[in-house]
Formats: structure tokens, C-alpha cells, sequence
């Protein structure tokens, strides 16, 4: 197969979860002659979910490639997930697409999900066709459906197909364009007659169609208001300019699961949607974006990583200039350093198959690069450039992770690592403060999912626990102590004497050492000893244990003896003097406070809000972000461990948020009393 750009098309499928992507690959493929029989999710046989996880969730929780031949072109295929839990491998992957169709339920219409896919297409300014799956579902309403992509969807939604008949009587469609019926039997189409109760319905929508085509169009737009009849051809070279400047979205509709409508999608990808030659170019960070040039050199930009414990790791590339032979080498300027690959691959489902050359706008693989991850960009060496990379979606949940058996411990960080390599979106963290190893997630079902990889592929068994609130401690007051370490042992004993000064400093500010010895009393060989102590003891803070920040010593008084002093005895003395001052200056437990940001419909403003509040919180602000309200605010780490589940909850699924460490605060006396009898209790 030779992935050359003039015959290629590069669609990425989109959605809520549930509303039928994978189906609908899998009829694409299914009717292309690359397999012999139609997968169906429910029964685990599709070959775009081929992973383990996905075929007993029955659903996608990673992007899958699959590339096919219609009419003399390639299509290249990208399913990618539609469940929030994954949905950030959507967004990372959707820059490789040169078109999208966003498939919308016939049965629930536009949710959340089909919503951000359109946005996430918005930003990278890639053009979009809607398709109306489920129509033969008994729940089906084709015209809610449209509306509710009207209503929520941009570019704006246009009807270019409507359904002969609706639930268990749904059996083709017209044409809006060529004024053709079709109905179909074992997935192909069959012309037939318009339906004569449907003639009046036809001519009024085809009107509209053309009304609207038109708007995007100034010779079309003359043409219609002058009373011209418009032709087939005329009408469809204005649709395919109006779909590649996003002016609109054309809206086709059928069933993935029956193979109705299927065909007609598959002319309507090769004949309306763009190649890769149409797209204009790549943003790039050096201030120059890059051009669609196939005789340019080399610049490619991996969007996605596989990890396989024995293939090894497999870079999926979007060509984005020049072309690559099936070996050879290229320049990681995110890395800087040179790679080198000795296999071009395609990828089909779960099987990758070798190709000896493809050019810019190709989707490709190559297996073993040792420095290069998602994200990378990789160019030739003669013409370094750096593409801008997508930024996965913040993770919103957070356990702590430790290995199942003993004699694991040490693998536990370095698989998750390599778990990580494959999903961006999954954080990882070691936490000093309460030494474990933190696993952030999209939710409860990306980490249960990403635990079930852990076995799988490193036979690894790990539990999961909520995450310790890594607190911290200060102190409260100015306070001045004598820290003095004697013990005789014979022969030479061991003393040291010091006097400090604690006093507390503001947030932020951290810790500072002041020598105000005068006239020798202390050494100066034994003063940096002192600091040493105080240091390592306000690691663990009296109160808790927790490292206490934000103080100032001062050194100001001591002595020494002549044979028993040394360098750790002074240390001792530091240390039993900091321990000291911080029992009289009586300590503060403070928590980690989280910005949070809390993205909803306006519908759900006022419960969010009451909810943050009675987590503690503290609102600051609220703007708008096209059809949703985004809510800022201060809330408690503590507070918002299992935010996710109870947002979900609290918004039908339609809320959404991220947060990032702020600064610590002092805890209130009630709620610092309870932890503290809590980590007492434990201890």
C-alpha cells in the first residue's frame, strides 16, 4: 500500500461514549472488503477495540488506527474514545485528523462528550460532517436529534440527507444533493423512487439545504436569488468548499449496527471531505508554522504512543511534510538527539503491516525509537522545527499506589512509567512529604483500567488507597530556647550548647539560618553543624511529623568545650533546641489548597457553587466560556479527593474540572484537631 497525500483521507470519528464510533468503523471497514464479517462491540469481536480491557468494558479506552481502500482512495481511520475517563486521548489525537465526523446519538442527541469533540475540532481548525447513528434504534428521534446538534454544535449542522421511515421501520434515505432515494438490503444501496408522502418534505428541506450552501457562496448565493436552477454539480463543489473552511456542518444519517447508510457515508468521505493536500499547515512553536509540502523536507509529529511489553513501543506519526522510506533516520529536536528506524509501518487495529514509503499527510508507525514520546516532533536533521504539541486533559482524581506482594516495590514505579509513555493523561507523582506514589487519572475507570494494564502486561498486581494529604506544619510565635547536648562516656565526652531564636515568617517565604555569635562562644567550625540539626529536624515536625516550613532562626548564644565539643554534638544541640522551640512556640498544622476550576451549564451554577462552599471553599469568580459558566475557586486538598464521582453526580455527567496546587493555609483549630487524632490513631 503506497500512502501517497492526493489519495489519502485522514478522518477522525468522535462522540459521546455510547453513540456508535466503533460500530460505525467497523461497518466502514466491513463494507471495504478488509474483513469478512461486521464486528459488533457487545459481542467483543471489532478490530478497532482489540485490547483485553476494551472487549470486557465493551467499549474504546484508547484511540485505534485502521487504514482501508474506497473508490481508489485510502482512508485512514482514527476511533478514538468517547467515555470521559479517556476522552483525553481524543483531544491529543485529533490534530492527525484532516476531517472529523462527529456521530450523534438519534436516541439522546448532542451530550457533553459530542460537544467537546466539535470544540476540540474547533481549535485545530479541522473540518467536520455530522453523522445521525441509531435512526432504526426504537428510541430514535432523527429531528430531535438534529436539533440538539443545532443547538450545541458549530460550525452550524445542515441537513444533506433525510431518513426513509424511523425505528423499525427505517430502510434508507434521500439525497438532499442529487434528489436520489436509496434503500438498503445487506448494506447496499438500492435506488428507489422518493416516496411520494415524502415529495413536499424533500423540496422543502432541499431548499433550505441550498439556502444554506448558499450563504457560504457568493456565486451560488447570486444564482439563488436571482431564481436560477441550481445543479447537482454546481451545489456540491460549494458544499466541499463550505466543509473545508468550516463554514458548516453537512449532516448524514443512518445505521452502523444494521449497514444502513454506510456506503453512502464512504462515497461522501472521499468525495466531499478533504486530503491532507488541503490543509493549509502545522502549527509550529518557532513563530513559523509548517506547510503541506510534499517535496519539503521531513517534519512529522507523534500523537501517539503504543506500549507492548514484547514488540516494545510503537511512535504513531503524522507526516506533516517531506515523506520517509521503510528505514532510515531523523532528527527529535524535542529530545535533540537522532533516532533511527528500520521498519515503515501502517497500522490495522491491532496489526501493523510494513510499507516501503509514505508522504506528507500520511499516518505511519515506527517501532523502538529510544528517546522519542507523544508529543515529540521529528525532522530532518538539515531543517530542525519544532510543532506545537496538544496538551492532554488535566487529571481530576488521584490514589495512592503500592505494590500487591513483596519484592515489587521497585517495579511499581517504572511500569506505570512506561504506562504513562501510552496515556499522557495518566499523572504520576512521588509524594516526599508522605512517601508514596500517587496515580492521577480522569476517574475511578481510567485508573481501574490502567491497573488491569498493570497485570497484563508486567504481571504486576498493585492496590490502590485515597492519597495522604501531604500537610505541613509552622509555628506560631516567637520564642527563645537553649538546646544543650552533654553526655560523659568515658574518655572523651560529647557537648554541645546552643541558644536560638524561633520565630515564624510569612507563607511562602521558607527557611532561614541567622549567625549572630559574637566573641567565639561557639566556633565557627561548629555553627553550620547547628544549622545542619535544626535542617534535619524540622523534617518532622512535634505536632504531626510533617515538615514545618516558613521559619527563621536566629543563633545567637552557646559555648563549648575545649575536648568534648564536635561538629555532632552542636548538631544534637540544634536539633534538641529546634524541638524545643516549637513545643513553646506552639505549632500549625497547614493544608495544601487546590485552584479549582469547575466548568457546567448554567443550569447547575447555584448547586456547584453551595457545593464548594460547604467543601470549605472559597469562590472566587465565575465567566463564561461559550454555552457553559466556569466557576474559579480555593478549595481544601482534602475536600476534593473524590470530587470527580460527586461532580459527575451532581450534573448528570455534564460538569467537568480541573485543578492545580495553589499554596498552603493554615488549617481551622476543629478540623486540624480531628486530623491530628486521626494520624494519632494511625500511628
Amino acid at each position: 500500500m503506497k500512502l501517497s497525500s492526493d489519495k489519502l483521507k485522514n478522518v477522525a470519528l468522535a462522540a459521546h461514549g455510547g453513540a456508535g464510533k466503533t460500530s460505525l468503523a467497523e461497518a466502514l471497514i466491513f463494507n471495504s472488503g478488509a474483513t469478512n464479517r461486521l464486528g459488533r462491540v457487545e459481542e467483543g469481536n471489532t478490530v478497532m477495540d482489540y485490547t483485553e480491557e476494551e472487549q470486557r468494558r465493551n467499549a474504546s479506552l484508547s484511540s485505534a488506527f485502521f487504514q482501508y481502500e474506497w473508490k481508489k482512495h485510502i482512508i485512514s481511520l482514527i476511533d478514538t474514545p468517547g467515555d470521559k475517563n479517556f476522552f483525553s486521548d481524543t483531544k491529543t489525537c485529533m490534530p492527525a485528523a484532516d476531517a472529523t465526523i462527529i456521530i450523534v446519538d438519534a436516541c439522546s442527541g448532542s451530550d457533553i462528550r459530542t460537544e467537546q469533540s466539535a470544540l476540540f475540532a474547533e481549535t485545530n481548525t479541522i473540518p467536520v460532517i455530522g453523522f445521525i447513528n441509531k435512526v432504526d434504534h426504537e428510541r430514535a428521534d432523527f429531528r430531535q436529534a438534529f436539533q440538539s446538534a443545532v443547538n450545541t454544535l458549530n460550525p452550524k449542522p445542515i441537513l444533506t440527507q433525510i431518513p426513509i421511515g424511523e425505528k423499525e421501520h427505517f430502510k434508507g434515505m434521500v439525497d438532499l444533493i442529487t434528489l436520489k432515494a436509496f434503500e438498503f438490503k445487506e448494506g447496499q444501496a438500492i435506488p428507489i423512487d422518493i416516496p411520494p408522502d415524502m415529495v413536499d418534505e424533500v423540496e422543502n428541506e432541499r431548499a433550505e439545504l441550498i439556502e444554506n450552501i448558499a450563504e457560504a457562496d457568493d456565486d451560488l448565493l447570486e444564482s439563488y436569488l436571482e431564481g436560477d436552477d441550481i445543479g447537482e454539480k454546481e451545489l456540491f463543489r460549494a458544499l466541499k468548499n463550505g466543509i473545508k473552511g468550516r463554514q458548516f456542518m453537512p449532516v448524514l444519517c443512518g445505521s452502523a449496527t444494521a449497514n444502513i447508510g454506510i456506503t453512502l457515508l464512504a462515497d461522501f468521505i472521499v468525495d466531499a471531505l478533504p486530503s491532507p493536500c488541503d490543509r493549509s499547515v502545522f502549527p509550529s512553536m518557532d513563530g513559523e508554522d509548517i506547510a503541506f509540502d510534499v517535496n519539503a523536507p521531513f517534519a512529522g509529529y507523534v500523537f501517539k504512543t503504543i506500549v507492548d511489553p514484547y514488540a516494545g513501543r510503537l511512535s504513531v506519526i503524522k507526516i506533516v511534510s517531506g515523506s520517509l522510506g521503510k528505514d532510515g533516520s531523523f532528527y527529535n529536536s524535542t529530545k535533540e538527539t537522532k533516532e533511527r528506524f528500520s521498519q515503515l509501518l501502517y497500522l490495522s487495529g491491532k496489526e501493523q503491516k510494513p510499507i516501503d514509503y509514505a508522504e506528507a499527510g500520511a499516518i505511519v508507525a515506527v517501532a523502538k525509537l529510544k528517546e522519542t514520546f507523544t508529543g515529540a516532533t521529528l525532522c530532518d536533521e538539515n531543517k530542525k522545527v519544532r510543532l506545537a504539541p496538544t496538551a492532554p486533559i488535566a487529571s481530576v482524581i488521584s490514589f495512592a499506589v503500592e505494590a500487591a506482594k513483596k519484592g515489587d516495590e521497585d517495579k511499581v514505579f517504572s511500569c506505570l512509567t512506561r504506562l504513562q509513555e501510552e496515556d499522557p493523561s495518566l499523572g504520576l507523582d512521588r509524594v516526599a512529604e508522605t512517601k508514596e506514589i500517587l496515580l492521577n487519572g480522569m476517574g475511578m475507570v481510567h485508573v481501574e483500567a490502567t491497573i488491569e494494564k498493570l497485570k497484563r502486561k508486567f504481571n504486576l498486581e498493585v492496590v490502590i488507597k485515597p492519597p495522604k494529604v501531604p500537610y505541613r506544619e509552622t509555628v506560631r510565635k516567637r520564642v527563645r530556647v537553649q538546646g544543650k547536648h552533654k553526655k560523659q562516656t568515658g574518655g572523651h565526652g560529647q557537648y554541645g550548647d546552643c541558644w536560638i531564636v524561633l520565630e515564624p515568617q510569612k507563607s511562602g517565604d521558607g527557611f532561614e539560618f541567622i549567625d549572630a555569635i559574637v566573641g567565639g562562644v561557639i566556633p565557627k567550625t561548629y555553627i553550620p553543624a547547628v544549622e545542619k540539626g535544626i535542617v534535619e529536624s524540622s523534617s518532622k515536625g512535634v505536632l504531626a511529623g510533617f515538615p514545618c516550613v516558613d521559619f527563621k532562626v536566629t543563633l545567637d548564644y552557646g559555648s563549648f568545650h575545649a575536648v568534648d565539643s564536635s561538629e555532632m554534638a552542636f548538631k544534637m544541640a540544634g536539633s534538641i533546641a529546634f524541638k524545643k522551640a516549637c513545643q513553646e512556640s506552639g505549632g500549625v498544622l497547614l493544608e495544601p489548597i487546590m485552584n479549582v476550576a469547575v466548568i457546567v451549564p448554567d443550569d447547575f451554577t447555584g448547586d456547584v457553587m453551595g457545593d464548594l462552599n460547604s467543601r470549605r471553599g472559597r469562590v472566587l469568580g465565575m465567566e463564561s466560556e461559550g454555552k457553559y459558566q466556569v466557576i474559579n475557586a480555593h478549595v481544601p486538598m482534602a475536600e476534593i479527593l473524590t470530587y470527580a464521582p460527586d461532580l459527575n453526580s451532581m450534573t448528570g455527567g455534564r460538569g467537568t474540572f480541573t485543578r492545580l496546587f495553589s499554596h498552603y493555609d493554615e488549617v481551622p483549630n476543629d478540623i486540624s484537631k480531628k486530623v491530628l487524632e486521626k494520624i494519632a490513631a494511625e500511628q
